[in-house]
């Protein structure tokens, strides 16, 4: 079974007539008991019995809210139209916020696709779109999209790194956009039942565990090291050969492979070096 709307009498009109019926009936009877009409007093009451009950049938539904009524545990519809509304009143209406609402969940400690333990939690932007699913289909839909955010979180941890190793792989710190869209897919999949519609959903908190923090701070600081040694490296081979390119094409000096190497040697330790280089000024000869 689906949701289906309906739509209640005017809730102001219902109070007009009932009001109409109720001063109308008590003069009534009066009268007639003072005439000591017996079956006249019988359907005054019981038509003043029935306006007094008819009273419980009018509701109020607010924007961005509706009411699931349901008629002695049968579904007759959902109330969606904001205003002033009478219905039958032996109907129960429970009320289903339609707003959009925000869950953040704890930080979960978990072990991510490489095996190291990070904490993570999530933000979750959702909202009511079906209320007969959510009424229905579980016991408490907002205690069922807690449990089922934390569980998709802890899944979406274990199925990807902390970090990247390889290039264009997706982990969870570098990857943000990717990630955050497949965990709003699989919890949308996971709330489907629910009656929830998951609109945005993206990690608010991620780090290594306290245990290892330390050992993985040292780990990204040495990977940042090489990754910066290389690129010196990969520019100062570069400059090297302009220099030799350069020193041939314009006849400055001739060198041979010996003079080639030692010069090499020397234009790297300069272009490399982490520290202020202190020149040595050579009196003889090239080979001297």
């Amino acid at each position: 079974m689906r949701e289906k709307e309906m739509h209640g009498f005017s809730g102001w009109l219902l109070v007009t007539v009932l009001l109409v019926v109720w001063f109308a009936g008590v003069p009534a009877l009066i009268s007639a008991i003072r005439a000591e009409s017996g079956s006249q007093i019988l359907v005054i009451i019981a038509a003043l019995v029935v306006d007094s009950v008819c009273w419980f049938g009018l509701t109020v539904v607010n924007p961005n809210e509706a009411k699931v009524v349901t008629l002695f545990g049968v579904y007759k519809g959902s109330i969606k139209a904001a205003g002033f509304w009478w219905v039958n009143p032996l109907t129960t209406r429970r009320r289903v916020s339609l707003r959009v609402r925000n869950f953040e969940s704890g930080k979960l400690k978990v072990n991510d696709r490489d095996g190291n333990p990070v904490e993570i939690a999530a933000v979750v932007v959702w909202r009511v779109v079906e209320t007969f699913e959510a009424i229905f289909n579980v016991d408490d839909y907002e205690h069922f999209v807690h449990v089922q955010t934390e569980s998709a979180v802890r899944n979406l941890a274990t199925t990807y790194p902390y970090d990247a190793h390889e290039e264009g792989q997706i982990s969870l710190r570098l990857s943000a956009g990717e990630i955050a869209e497949r965990l709003r897919h699989e919890i949308q999949e996971r709330l489907t039942r629910a009656g929830v519609e998951v609109i945005e959903s993206r990690i608010s908190y991620l780090a290594y565990a306290p245990e290892i923090a330390s050992a993985m701070l040292r780990r990204q600081q040495a990977s940042a090291v090489v990754a910066a040694r290389a690129k010196i490296v990969e520019g100062a081979v570069g400059m090297v050969e302009m220099a030799l390119d350069e020193l041939s094409r314009k006849h400055v000096v001739e060198l041979d492979e010996e003079r080639k190497a030692a010069m090499v040697s020397n234009l790297l330790v300069v272009l490399c070096s982490e520290h202020n280089v202190h020149p040595v000024v050579n009196t003889g000869t090239l080979y001297q």
